[in-house]
């Protein structure tokens, strides 16, 4: 069982930089697939990027350029830096875990466990 709690989501302004973090538990960390997603009411949880156990990232072409997303297999950790953020980057961000060496995936289904989600809310 893997566990992953995610920090750092906050109201922010328009054009504003913020961080959010994935702590995970687990002693093969460095072995998983992570990925963060987002979701607004009403809609599918939708892909933002995410980084494989072998450092390849990949992004939504709505994020490219403006996020990144690194980890630290030292801290179990993954971050998701966002910058240049905008009022349709609002959602609930959540971080997901892939285990056991698999390629990372843009879709829900690819991953094992998540998060509980972090509020993001940019203010226009």
């Amino acid at each position: 069982q893997v566990q992953l709690v995610e920090s750092g989501g906050r109201l922010v302004q328009a054009g504003d930089s913020l961080r959010l973090s994935c702590a995970a538990s687990g002693r093969t960390f460095s072995s998983y697939g992570m990925g963060w997603f987002r979701q607004v009411p009403g809609k599918e949880r939708q892909f933002v990027a995410a980084i494989s156990w072998h450092d390849n990232t990949y992004y939504a072409d709505s994020v490219k350029g403006r996020f990144t997303i690194s980890r630290d297999n030292a801290k179990n950790t993954v971050y998701l830096q966002m910058n240049s953020l905008r009022p349709e980057d609002t959602a609930v961000y959540y971080c997901a875990a892939a285990v056991g060496y698999r390629l990372v995936s843009i879709q829900t289904t690819g991953y094992d466990y998540w998060g509980q989600g972090t509020q993001v809310t940019v203010s226009s």
